[in-house]
């Protein structure tokens, strides 16, 4: 078995035998435990799990939409876009979700009490290039005043922290809140892909994901989906390739990655609680 869908599937089979019962925001209430912790190593393939399809294709398109700075639904293609419109103002506006916080982070200037805006990617990228040896390749998407006028504050991203060693790029990363069913797929998926691009981009190999998440959730109308996907024999792990990188990362286009022999069961519809 897999060590992607291994450790995915123990989680759910925690969650269902084992899980705290607890309301939520949505009222619909779930399974929940606090502090949990995945490693993918990204040499043996690629972390999309093989017993149900995850999508790989607007994986990619969010994350560049989160990347390029937008925060408008509208900024998406117009198959991802129902996915956000629900959390969206008439206008498509999200608020200051992950791309503000990518790329106009505000943060304090040299001078005191004047704000400032920081580009979190280029200067992580500068940060990767020119001192791999560096602690301080850090990202925050969390910053509790802008989060407190986001539609739906950022779940994943809390914090990232990337490690260069050996030629290889390593990441880890936390997310405050994680929806195991529907979410956290698409979250690992997304961070092995940030991953493989940053390190492309760098000249650097993969190295390692580590996923840690805090509140772990199943939501109760998930419990049966679970259980199906359970009874499902993982398959070999595919591989995600980028064939060529523009010089700015943010010109990166589906039609240069590759993702090779994904075998995998079918999706399993579950809904969306808002």
């Amino acid at each position: 078995m897999n060590t992607v869908d291994k450790q995915y599937l123990d989680l759910l089979t925690t969650l269902l035998t084992r899980g705290n019962e607890r309301p939520d925001r949505t009222g619909v209430g779930t399974l929940s435990l606090f502090g949990h912790m995945m490693r993918f190593d990204l040499q043996e393939g690629f972390p999309a799990l093989t017993t149900k399809h995850v999508f790989l294709r607007g994986v990619f398109d969010e994350l560049m939409w989160f990347l390029s700075g937008s925060t408008n639904v509208n900024d998406l293609p117009r198959y991802l876009q129902k996915w956000w419109r629900p959390w969206a103002d008439p206008d498509g506006e999200l608020g200051p979700i992950y791309g503000e916080q990518w790329r106009r982070s505000s943060c304090l200037s040299s001078q005191v009490d004047q704000l400032a805006e920081l580009d979190q990617l280029s200067a992580l990228l500068h940060s990767i290039k020119h001192s791999p040896n560096s602690r301080r390749h850090m990202v925050n998407l969390w910053h509790s005043p802008a989060m407190d006028m986001a539609r739906l504050p950022c779940c994943h991203g809390s914090i990232i922290q990337f490690y260069v060693h050996d030629g290889m790029l390593f990441c880890t990363t936390y997310q405050r809140s994680a929806d195991v069913f529907i979410g956290l797929p698409v979250n690992i998926a997304s961070y092995a892909m940030l991953t493989h691009i940053i390190a492309k981009f760098c000249d650097l190999d993969v190295g390692e994901l580590i996923y840690v998440t805090g509140d772990t959730h199943l939501y109760n109308n998930h419990k049966q989906q679970a259980i199906i996907q359970l009874e499902r024999e993982p398959r070999p792990l595919p591989r995600f390739r980028i064939k060529t990188m523009p010089h700015v990362l943010t010109g990166l286009k589906w039609e240069d990655v590759e993702v090779i022999e994904y075998d995998h069961w079918p999706a399993i519809e579950a809904p969306l609680n808002v």
